[in-house]
């Protein structure tokens, strides 16, 4: 199953990507490759795979991303390699990625679960972006254009989280992982004998 998360820059999804991590067990992570300069405290490899334009573009050329887009002025992508070693291990995979790079999955991945988060109000948001202190006003006044746009796609989601406390929107986002890997949708492997009526039977 593909767990994909999206939100508008300082909604929060990073940090919930990484704690929901903690509670939901089995569950592989997407690492990005981006051509942004890493922030303070960011590790490449573990935050993201930061490479140089050039390189990105030779993936791109390569067919090596399953998703790739522009955001920010930077490119991100998804590694086709890392979807497909997932699936062969039967691993669950959480993706944190916009809105471009979730539209371009769910056209090939339609049974992904697809999550959107939001910050309570646009105010709120804004002075996320700030406290950051990682991007000029100017920087922050186009992140916020861009927040305006992203929030119009909600409705192609399959779940709205509204990120007010971490610890809840966490508890949200485990509780939709764990209800999509019950959907009986999903469910390949047999059960045991049990003993449940199935189709013919009345019980």
């Amino acid at each position: 199953m593909l767990v994909v998360v999206s939100a508008p820059s300082g909604a929060g999804k990073t940090t919930l990507c990484r704690e929901v991590r903690k509670v939901a067990k089995g569950l592989a992570y997407s690492i990005s490759y981006t051509t942004r300069p890493p922030r303070p405290g960011e590790v490449d490899g573990v935050d993201f795979h930061f490479v140089g334009e050039t390189v990105f573009r030779a993936m791109v050329e390569g067919g090596e991303f399953a998703e790739w887009a522009v955001v920010h002025g930077n490119l991100y992508g998804t590694s086709a390699r890392t979807l497909e070693g997932t699936q062969e291990r039967g691993e669950d995979l959480l993706l944190d990625i916009d809105t471009q790079g979730a539209r371009q999955l769910r056209k090939r991945h339609p049974e992904g679960c697809y999550v959107f988060v939001v910050a309570p109000s646009m105010e709120e948001l804004e002075a996320r972006l700030r406290e950051r202190r990682s991007d000029a006003p100017e920087e922050i006044a186009r992140r916020m254009a861009r927040a305006r746009e992203e929030i119009a796609s909600w409705r192609e989601y399959d779940y709205l989280i509204v990120n007010r406390r971490l610890d809840e929107a966490v508890r949200q986002l485990g509780c939709i992982i764990e209800a999509e890997r019950g959907r009986t949708s999903r469910l390949s492997l047999e059960l045991p004998d049990l003993d449940l009526p199935g189709e013919g039977r009345r019980s």
